[in-house]
């Protein structure tokens, strides 16, 4: 009787130390972005990656940015042991000049609950991010170019949100990175599967629109990229 109790004391015991050692865990590639300096107005973007390397599924509840100009986006479905996912954040330069450093807490059923990813960097006026390139610079630049550049979104109602995708390509000899757009409306977010592109590939990317105001409107959109033969590339 007695070893019948303690087999099943020791079963119980193993089973308590499985389920305690059967979680997900988010491990991020790195937990701080530095943007650098980035012009006035940019909505610079970065997308956090991360994989779960643990042994059961992830799901991310919420993600909770410091302050207002700070726009979060994440993996939604459950990130299942092995698999990856990102948690994009986009900060509005707009009337910000000066250094910021924002923090973005994820939550999640992970074995760490909370995790608190960081953006930093120092937004200055676009004329003081001018540089002399020497002709070498120019010619090994990366180039951004747009299959089209205009898109008619055509009737909306205020509020209502359209979406175009774009496809852009690097027709230029180094790695090509997309770091943010800006608009004079602040009405216009992008998104883009893979923001880095190498020499001679494509990616679409998504523009989302929100009409704010009646009547026809013409909105330029600016990307910002490291190309530096036309760093502002522009769509209308």
């Amino acid at each position: 009787m007695k070893l019948t109790l303690l087999l099943l004391l020791g079963f119980c015991f193993i089973f308590i130390c499985n389920l305690t050692r059967a979680q997900g865990i988010l491990t991020f590639e790195k937990e701080t972005h530095e943007f650098g300096n980035i012009g006035e107005g940019v909505q610079a973007t970065y997308a956090f990656k991360f994989k779960n390397t643990g042994n059961q599924p992830v799901i991310i509840a919420n993600v909770q940015p410091s302050c207002g100009c700070t726009t979060p986006e994440w993996t939604k479905e459950p990130i299942l042991p092995g698999k990856t996912g990102t948690v994009k954040a986009v900060y509005n330069s707009t009337n910000r000049p000066g250094a910021f450093h924002k923090s973005i807490t994820v939550s999640s059923n992970a074995s760490t609950p909370t995790q608190a990813l960081f953006i930093k960097g120092t937004v200055v006026e676009k004329s003081a991010l001018k540089t002399n390139y020497t002709a070498a610079q120019l010619t090994n630049s990366p180039r951004l170019t747009l299959a089209k550049n205009t898109h008619d979104f055509g009737k909306l109602e205020i509020g209502q949100k359209a979406i175009a995708k774009v496809i852009v390509k690097n027709t230029g000899k180094q790695l090509l990175i997309i770091q943010g757009l800006k608009s004079p409306c602040n009405c216009i977010n992008y998104r883009i599967g893979v923001p880095e592109i190498a020499p001679g590939k494509e990616e679409i990317l998504e523009l989302t629109y929100t009409q704010r105001v009646l009547g026809e409107q013409i909105e330029p959109v600016k990307f910002i990229t490291n190309d530096i033969v036309s760093s502002e590339t522009i769509l209308f």
